[in-house]
């Protein structure tokens, strides 16, 4: 299993795997009403310049075509929309994309790399060498609530 770079005509495929794993694994964190809201079905028109603009990667699972999703925002430096299948959980798909960013960061001479973790994926984060900074709430227009999250950081 080898991340590659996604395609530009991906693009509502990933914000399908967005939205079912958040969905899926978010449903303990916050209430229904947010998850819906924060999860439409309508493709934002940044999501698309964010496939095209940044090192977006995916993983093809044999069985279910396009299963997991990470991207380095080349602007903030941050680790953006790691989602896996739900189906797909447990397979190492994340952490092969979680390299993936940060060797192409470290490619790219970024010297420290920040993300901000639902509470539930936080522990996924420390694992992969990422220290807690702070709890915070994360204003989303698209929840149209502000989404309690974990701001982390790793040095590389």
């Amino acid at each position: 299993m080898k991340p590659r770079l996604a395609r530009c005509d991906e693009t509502a495929a990933l914000w399908r795997i967005r939205n079912l794993a958040i969905r899926h694994g978010c449903q303990t964190v916050y209430p229904a009403d947010v998850i819906a809201a924060w999860t439409p079905d309508t493709l934002p028109l940044g999501y698309f310049e964010a496939v095209k603009s940044n090192p977006f990667y995916v993983i093809d699972d044999p069985e279910h075509g396009v299963a997991a999703t990470g991207f380095l925002d080349l602007h903030s430096g941050s680790v953006e929309a790691i989602f896996t299948l739900p189906a797909c959980i447990g397979k190492g798909y994340a952490s092969a994309i979680m390299q993936a960013i940060i060797d192409e960061a470290k490619k790219r001479g970024f010297s420290q790399l920040t993300l901000a973790a639902t509470p539930n994926a936080s522990s996924f984060y420390q694992r992969h060498g990422f220290s807690v900074v702070r709890e915070a709430l994360y204003p989303s227009a698209l929840a149209q609530a502000d989404l309690a999250c974990v701001e982390m950081v790793r040095d590389l």
